[in-house]
């Protein structure tokens, strides 16, 4: 099976947003995530935590498939969503665990 290739911020919102898109795929994407400190499999679980945290459901799908890409199994996505839930509360890892079925039963 191949993976699928998330679609960068210039395809997602350049149009609307061309100063903000180019900032996310240059600078956030571009260095902040090729920062060698953290490697983008952690880059990618630390995101999801925080995502997941700030109720951020509707940036999820983007970034579980991104953490796909970067070697997370959808296991471990869960298993983030579960410990979550005692850290950002139920309600938010429910929103997550949503997100997260939608997503994995389209694979």
């Amino acid at each position: 099976m191949t993976e699928k290739t998330q679609p960068g911020p210039r395809e997602l919102f350049g149009d609307i947003a061309p100063a903000l898109a180019s900032y996310s795929e240059d600078v956030l994407f571009g260095q902040a995530w090729k920062s060698p400190e953290l490697s983008p499999r952690d880059r990618s679980l630390v995101t999801v935590a925080s995502l997941i945290t700030s109720g951020s459901s509707e940036q999820l799908a983007h970034h579980f498939g991104l953490a796909k890409q970067n070697g997370v199994t959808e296991a471990e996505l869960i298993e983030t969503i579960t410990h979550m839930a005692f850290y950002a509360g139920w309600p938010k890892a429910m929103s997550a665990l949503t997100v997260a079925r939608n997503l994995f039963s389209t694979d």
